[in-house]
This record gives structure tokens, sequence and C-alpha cells, in this order.
């Protein structure tokens, strides 16, 4: 199969003309047009033949024909039917993808993708990142590894370590469900139109185990959002300012032996799990 290759600037210019398309910037629509950072996405997956993959958010196809390059079975997801409409064609030749009209955000994985292990990838619209993450992590699909290209800062955010102004309820999130790990950065050249922003690739690998023992992940990520609900508070303010009483919060201090002058951004995950270990309701 010798098909021209979707991520290079002059083809995808010439696709969106020969469809009289504009992008539009509500959707967050910048195709990617450099078939280097393309390869490197899929290849990040380690995809075979027979493997499953999601991808979210496919364009016009331009990631997508790489990870059906590699023999996968694809299914995309895609919002925008004009989007659909191009696909029909420059997807025509790969048998192994199917292409689903959605909204990611009311997707239901598994009456899509079913109960069996997959991958997922995706550019993701950057105005919508955390939700698409959110929504993948809190339900707990059978998918095995994800990789999305994001906004540099959200990729920050998403592998930040304690005690930067990067690390937050996002970090903590991730770093509960997967291994993240930030492959490599892409500047907005990179793009057509090119966004105001740089982006990287984050990859993300689902942990088998969680990393620290609670007793409910609902409390642990309920201490976590409180922590960092107002991030100049101190610790012992901002659990008090979301719902825990005063009494609880002395015990949750004096069992884990943290300062509650501390804020939120200072905590390690274990610390976190630790509060919700020591809080009786």
């Amino acid at each position: 199969m010798n098909e021209p290759i979707i991520a290079n600037r002059e083809v995808t210019r010439h696709i969106l003309a020969s469809f009289g398309i504009r992008t539009q910037k509500k959707l967050g629509q910048h195709f990617l047009v450099d078939e280097a950072v393309v390869r490197s996405i899929a290849a990040s997956l380690e995809l075979q033949p027979g493997m499953r993959v999601l991808e979210i958010g496919p364009g016009i196809g331009t990631l997508t024909q790489q990870l059906a390059m590699t023999g996968a079975s694809v299914t995309a997801v895609e919002l925008d039917r004009r989007c659909i409409e191009i696909m029909a064609t420059t997807l025509k030749p790969y048998e192994n993808v199917r292409v689903v009209q959605g909204d990611v955000l009311a997707l239901d994985f598994v009456g899509t993708m079913g109960a069996e292990p997959f991958c997922i990838a995706g550019n993701l619209p950057y105005y919508i990142t955390t939700p698409i993450v959110m929504k993948i992590l809190e339900e707990r699909i059978a998918a095995t590894k994800m990789v999305f290209m994001v906004q540099k800062e959200v990729a920050d955010r998403m592998t930040a370590v304690p005690g930067g102004k990067d690390y937050g309820a996002l970090s903590l999130a991730v770093q509960y469900y997967t291994e993240a790990k930030k492959m490599f950065e892409v500047p907005a050249s990179a793009f057509l139109p090119p966004p105001a922003v740089d982006s990287a690739v984050i990859l993300c690998t689902m942990r088998k185990a969680a990393p620290v023992s609670v007793p409910s992940e609902k409390l642990f990520f309920r201490v976590v959002r409180a922590a960092f609900g107002q991030r100049r508070k101190t610790l012992a303010n901002s659990l008090q300012g979301c719902g825990f009483d005063k009494d609880s919060i002395a015990e949750m201090l004096q069992v884990t032996g943290i300062d509650g002058k501390r804020r939120g951004e200072t905590l390690s995950m274990e610390e976190f799990a630790a509060l919700a270990r020591a809080y009786h309701d």
C-alpha cells in the first residue's frame, strides 16, 4: 500500500481545500503535519497486528493512518461530521479502521470497545483535555496504555512532583492510576494552523495495583480536591472549607504527623493517602 502520508503540510492543505474545510477554533482543530512526530506517537504504543486501539479526535485521519499501518484494529471517535466525511476518503484503503461519530465525553467505552484490553491514542482538544483524561481514569475501562498529545502545560501538570506550581489534583489522579511519562515536546510549527502554545506527548501505562493504600478512592480524592481547592490556603483551612469538621481534621493531622500549616502542593501521594486512612466520618 503506497498511500500519501497525511502528516504532511502540503497533503493536509490539499485535503482541507478539496473539501472546502476551514478549521474551527471552537473545536480546537489544529492538524498535525510533522510525519516524524506522528510516527513517534504511534510507535510509543508498540502496536502489533491484531491489537486494538481507540483513537480520540482523529480529525482528517493523520494519526489514524499511522496507527492503521501497524496492522492494529483502530476505532476512531470523531465529533465533527465534516472530518468523518473526509476520513471516508483518506482512510478508505485501510480496512482495519472503524470510524464512530460521537462525543468522547459521552462515549460508552465498554459499548464501543468491549471488555478486552485495548490502547488509547489521541491529539486531544486542549480545552477539554482534563475532562477526557479524568473520564478515562475514573471509569476504570480496559485500557492498558494511553498516548496523548496535549498542551505542554498540561503534560507538565500530569507528570509533576510535589513542591512545584504544576503539582495538583490532576497530577495525583494521573499518577494514582497510571505510570506517566512525558515523551517529548512538539513545537507549534508542527501544526496547521499553529496553536498559540507548544505541545507535548505523554505516555500513560495503567497500573495493575494502586501505588498507595487508601480506605476508598472516593475519600482519597475528596481529600486531594479539598487540599487543592484554594491553593493559597493551608492544608487545615482547605480541608475545613470543603466539609471536613475541625475535630476530624485535628485527628487526621495528629495521627499522620502532618503539619496543618503546610499547603497541598507540598504533600506526597502517600501523605494524602495517610490523611484519608486517618479520617473517621
